[in-house]
């Protein structure tokens, strides 16, 4: 399926214009994210990563403060603040241009992140399922919303994930969650398939081989594979040696309709986007 529609959205009163697909790099204010190599918690680990993350064509700094790997251990929103003011105050004082978007599924944490920090976007694995406010919290705040799906919370959905018909359940769950923020006034609204989430192995290659069909809702897509399982447990290794199945992948989602690639390797996923974008004749937008 074609994408035959423009997509942009605006982050902090800039238009993103998303037809030249954007590199999301990973920022992760965790002890305990999945690829260890991702974890920065020092002010010095901290700055070198959001300027890394800037100098290799990341146009979005994800940050989080929550581990959302299967079984992470579950903190309280006042610990996860206290770790997003830390990470907050250092980025915006090294990168006061960067594009910042938040990883969480709290309402009142990405109230927070919006009106103290100016955080561009809010990232939630959960669609709201987590925290009831979010939907109305994100609708009044005006922020690009990035909603993902995922079968059961970070503690319980590897737990054999079951569909009936993977495709038409993801769909009319997006579908829904669309409406509802819709109807509350949500605007800018990209939406992640979640892989990983809730989902096994066969069901996480049957969702990239059939990805374009969400151009249905005619919204961004944003694509996260970065070194996880589905990768490794196919190839071999660990989060370490997943490096070359991530920009595989990455290279297909693009080719069905990604907008923006969240990932550890900015450069790799930069240079992918820029293959593709030269294969279709791709420009990017001049600010």
């Amino acid at each position: 399926m074609k994408k035959t529609f423009t997509k942009y959205i605006n982050v902090n009163g800039r238009l993103m214009d998303l037809s030249y697909p954007q590199v999301m790099g990973i920022l992760n204010l965790t002890p305990d994210s999945f690829y260890a190599d991702s974890r920065k918690q020092s002010e010095a680990e901290i700055i070198a990563r959001a300027r890394q993350i800037c100098e290799e064509g990341g146009s979005i700094i994800d940050v989080g403060a929550y581990s959302s790997r299967p079984n992470a251990e579950h903190i309280a929103a006042g610990e996860e603040m206290e770790r997003l003011r830390k990470g907050l105050q250092i980025i915006l004082r090294e990168q006061p241009d960067a594009v910042i978007s938040v990883d969480t599924f709290r309402a009142d944490v990405a109230r927070m992140c919006v009106e103290e920090y100016g955080v561009a976007l809010i990232n939630d694995i959960s669609a709201g399922e987590m925290d009831a406010d979010m939907f109305p919290t994100v609708a009044r705040l005006g922020v690009p919303y990035i909603l993902m799906h995922m079968q059961g919370t970070p503690q319980t959905m590897q737990q054999a994930p079951h569909y009936d018909n993977l495709l038409k359940e993801i769909l009319l769950y997006f579908a829904r969650k669309v409406q509802q923020l819709r109807d509350l006034g949500a605007k800018d609204l990209i939406i992640d398939p979640g892989f990983g989430f809730g989902k096994n192995l066969e069901h996480n290659y049957e969702l990239l081989d059939k990805l374009d069909e969400f151009q249905i809702f005619e919204l961004p897509l944003l694509v996260g594979v970065s070194r996880k399982s589905m990768i490794y447990k196919l190839l071999g290794g660990g989060p370490e040696d997943a490096l070359n199945g991530t920009t595989v992948i990455n290279t297909l989602a693009l080719d069905r309709g990604a907008d923006i690639l969240r990932v550890h390797d900015v450069k790799a996923a930069t240079e992918a986007v820029q293959i593709y974008a030269a294969m279709k004749g791709l420009k990017p937008t001049e600010d």
